[in-house]
């Protein structure tokens, strides 16, 4: 629950990583500055402000804007700082106003990385005042705190930093207004003119083409993850038109069937990813030859870190593919139906149904047909070229989590000391652009579990594979799901539990078994499966217990705190009635305190048990061991075919990754 601040009132934080995020009714400038336990600030390198924007564990914005978003990471800010106060000024000289009695309050809110509001206040009672303290986070007896300041000044930036006890004060607060009057720390390009603007807090979004459909839901992300901060949903995309982003409610309106047809090329500075100042700029696209579209440049979206800029820019592809083949697809109906229509009228005239006029007549129509599928199809193959140039550039700089097996930087692996945000589970794509595969990204930490279906429904290039055979593949699907899982965690952080209750997926699971990564051997029979559940339907228990009472650390001492994933392969062999009520408790309840389940199973195998595990299959993200074209896009209608992320075969590059984690983990509980 978010607390509402008053002026003086502190409210105690519940993590070190936090965004404090700022609205005003004005363009102001937003800064920090990291003071001693007397709130003394030795000299200007503990000032973060537009022109030197980053600070151990701070970032702020680089221009005045009339919302701000500034990450804090308090784990990362030196030991010498007690005190990080945030600041805004009014920008000097410009034509805005000069006091902030002359604008609506500011309101600020500190959050987690996931939006959520731990604290807010909302700055009343400024008069004549140019700038404020608006917040302080503080550090008391080891532990971080928030404060509701709100003082204010009337002689503006250089008061407050004299205030502060800053040596030349004066001439930083020149230097700040400076650097925003003149430019220099803009991180983004203003949106193109022609772009539709709107603000995503007013809850609307630009009317679409008459007859436009309106998109039920978001793209296939059924987790519901939210976007990291500094995109915004719902802004205008590439080609000029809304779209919702995975996770986020879906816009009230579509691009036209004509819309691309008539447009120029895929744009590349991405509008949709720039509307909002993002802390940093992304890379700068080299010159384009003239008439020709910029050349795409790997990091080209917002975000606080090359990280998120990368997993937004995949998601502008993934949107970008859906919107040109929405486009190209509504264009062949047009067509199509145009063309039975001229058919029609043609053969209801009694004059034209035979004879050269009524051929001619057809042969005219069929003509109109085959050019508008034509011009649609070089417009498609025009934006599927431009999205292969930008896939052949983003790819090599994935980072780890998001890249496939195949690529170099899992040669040059090694243990992270941080989680990411998000993990490929494979590609997507579409049959009219085979050319082109999208990397399916999911957040992290999972929000539900995974169920590799290893039924006969699954096709094997256009044939289907027996039982067996799909059966090995869902549990090879599964351990390099869960090896990539066990890789970008940081040690200790991730462990993996099997059930085996046949022994059946022996050789499928040697590499987790064989390199030492499992907290135990798979579980096997029907006591090895009680067992294993039994214990992690206790911990889900204990851990929900201590968070209702508001009692993190009361959990028994020595209790696995980890994020934990349980494999079952072969369900529902060795599962009684109870089993299965306590793997469907832990596919609900689990995620929410870090318990996930990955099942590798057959959906009609467990036919038995009626209407009982309907819940289950429906709380899971069904995924496939081989290709198929089950994940559904309600957005635009599509049916995008998943291809699962393999170890390419023969590569030693799963043995080489799983022993470093294994000398990690054993390193770690030493």
């Amino acid at each position: 629950m978010t607390a509402e601040l008053t002026r003086g009132q502190n409210h105690p934080l519940p993590r070190a990583r936090l965004e404090i995020r700022v609205s005003a009714g004005t363009p102001v400038v937003a800064g920090a500055t990291l003071g001693d336990e007397n709130g003394t600030i030795h000299g200007d390198e503990r000032v973060a402000h537009p022109g030197a924007p980053t600070l151990p564990g701070l970032e702020v914005s680089r221009q005045a804007a009339a919302d701000h978003r500034l990450a804090v990471d308090l784990d990362a800010v030196s030991d010498e700082v007690h005190r990080v106060s945030v600041l805004l000024a009014l920008p000097a000289g410009g034509s805005g106003p000069a006091r902030f009695g002359a604008v609506a309050a500011p309101f600020v809110a500190v959050t987690d990385l996931d939006g959520d509001e731990v604290a807010s206040y909302t700055i009343t009672g400024l008069e004549a005042e140019s700038a404020v303290v608006a917040l302080e986070l503080y550090r008391r007896q080891g532990a971080w705190k928030v404060r509701a300041v709100g003082q204010g000044y009337a002689g503006g930036l250089a008061e407050l930093l004299a205030d502060q006890k800053l040596p030349q004060a004066h001439q930083l607060a020149a230097s700040i207004h400076e650097a925003v009057a003149s430019g220099l720390a803009r991180s983004i390009p203003a949106p193109p003119a022609t772009a539709p603007a709107h603000r995503p807090d007013h809850g609307t979004a630009p009317q679409a083409g008459p007859g436009a459909p309106v998109p039920p839901a978001s793209p296939y992300d059924p987790q519901g993850a939210s976007a990291p901060g500094p995109q915004t949903p719902g802004a205008p995309g590439r080609h000029g038109a809304p779209q919702p982003y995975p996770g986020e409610p879906a816009a009230t309106g579509q691009p036209s069937a004509s819309a691309p047809a008539g447009g120029g090329p895929i744009d590349y500075s991405h509008p949709r990813r720039q509307t909002t100042a993002p802390p940093s700029p992304p890379p700068a696209a080299p010159p384009a030859e003239p008439g020709q579209p910029a050349r795409p440049v790997a990091g080209d979206a917002t975000g606080w870190s090359m990280e998120e800029r990368l997993y937004n820019q995949v998601w502008g592809m993934f949107e970008d593919l859906a919107r040109t083949t929405a486009a190209y697809r509504s264009a062949v109906d047009f067509a199509d139906s145009r063309l039975e229509k001229e058919l029609d009228q043609s053969l209801s005239d009694p004059r034209s149904r035979i004879g050269g006029q009524g051929d001619a007549a057809r042969e005219a129509a069929r003509a109109r047909h085959g050019g508008l599928v034509s011009q649609a199809r070089e417009v498609l193959d025009r934006d599927v070229a431009q999205l292969v140039a930008e896939a052949e550039v983003v790819e090599p700089a994935l980072p780890m989590a998001f890249a496939r097996w195949d690529n170099p930087v899992w040669h040059a692996y090694r243990v992270p000391m941080e989680i990411p945000m998000a993990l490929r589970l494979g590609d997507l794509h579409l049959p009219e652009a085979d050319r082109i595969r999208i990397p399916m990204l999911i957040r992290l930490p999972l929000e539900r579990g995974l169920w590799i279906d290893s039924g006969r429904s699954a096709s094997l290039d256009g044939s289907f594979a027996d039982s067996h055979e799909m059966r090995r593949l869902g549990l090879e699907t599964a351990v390099a799901h869960a090896a990539r899982l066990l890789a970008i965690y940081p040690a200790g952080e991730f462990t993996v539990h099997v059930i085996d209750p046949a022994g059946s997926g022996a050789q499928a699971l040697a590499p987790l078994v064989q390199s030492g990564v499992l907290a135990a051997p798979p579980a096997q029979g029907a006591a090895g499966t009680a067992d294993v559940l039994a214990r992690l339907t206790q911990r889900v228990d204990l851990v929900q217990m201590a968070l209702r009472g508001g009692a993190p650390d009361a959990l028994p001492p020595g209790l696995d705190t980890s994020q934990q994933l349980l494999i079952v392969n072969d369900f529902p062999h060795g599962f009684d009635d109870r089993a299965v009520t306590q793997l469907r408790y832990l596919a609900d309840e689990g995620p929410a305190v870090g318990v996930h389940l990955m099942m590798v199973a057959d959906r009609e195998e467990s036919a038995g048990f009626g209407p009982l595990l309907d819940p289950l299959w429906r709380s899971l993200l069904r995924l496939t061991p081989v290709a198929d074209d089950h994940l559904a896009d309600p957005w635009v209608g599509h049916a995008w075919t998943y291809e699962p992320s393999l170890v390419p075969p023969g590569s030693q590059v799963l043995q080489q990754v799983l022993s470093q984690v294994a000398a990690a983990r054993r390193s770690w509980g030493r």
